[in-house]
């Protein structure tokens, strides 16, 4: 099968994806250069996932999109030092763009934002909502305690050992100093095959 997994960050939900011709969109070229040590057979593209999406949609049996979850969490609004921000809600446009255009399946993943949705998900799976057009099953994963609020050098590392993902030093988002963000948006291994398999 071919697949397109947009916003691929460390590639947690593709880890166990195994026999399928896999085409990764990032745009961070530092977590984009960690995902192509981990997954060198994969043709990887560093750049915008939705400019990508547009022009190549056509060409994949299977899309995965795990659009940028942070101005939608609940952890944003949490805080006195958060600033108020527009939510993101490109994830509603991909949705819209799939049903309209694309013959095959696809599934959307979101955190559990701080609004109603503005559409309804069609699965939740602990910390995620998922859009997608085929059913996904019940799934029962246990996360690391303190989950969202591991932030140091030693969460990183409970969490790598907890995704299977390893790399050499830390990775960080756009002026962020936490290293377990860029793990914290992973879905988990377990999850990514249930979902594949799902399909």
């Amino acid at each position: 099968m071919k697949i397109l997994n947009l916003h691929a960050a460390l590639g947690g939900n593709r880890k166990k994806w195994e026999g399928h011709q896999i085409t990764a969109v990032e745009l961070d070229p530092k977590i984009a250069a960690v995902y192509k040590v981990l997954y060198p057979k994969d043709e990887l593209i560093t750049g915008d996932a939705y400019e990508y999406l547009l022009n190549n949609y056509s060409k994949f049996d299977f899309i995965w999109a795990s659009p940028p979850c942070q101005a939608n969490s609940r952890f944003i609004r949490s805080g006195k030092n958060r600033s108020p921000r527009f939510p993101d809600l490109k994830l509603y446009e991909i949705k819209i763009f799939l049903d309209f255009n694309f013959k095959g399946k696809y599934v959307i993943e979101n955190v559990i934002p701080y609004y109603k949705p503005v559409i309804e998900p069609s699965a939740k799976i602990g910390r995620h909502l998922f859009w997608s057009n085929f059913d996904i099953s019940n799934f029962e994963l246990k996360q690391p305690k303190n989950f969202i609020m591991l932030g140091t050098v030693a969460g990183a590392v409970q969490l790598k050992e907890w995704l299977g993902i390893n790399y050499e030093g830390n990775l960080y988002y756009n002026g962020n100093h936490d290293p377990c963000q860029v793990l914290r948006n992973c879905v988990h291994p377990d999850l990514g095959l249930h979902i594949l398999n799902c399909l």
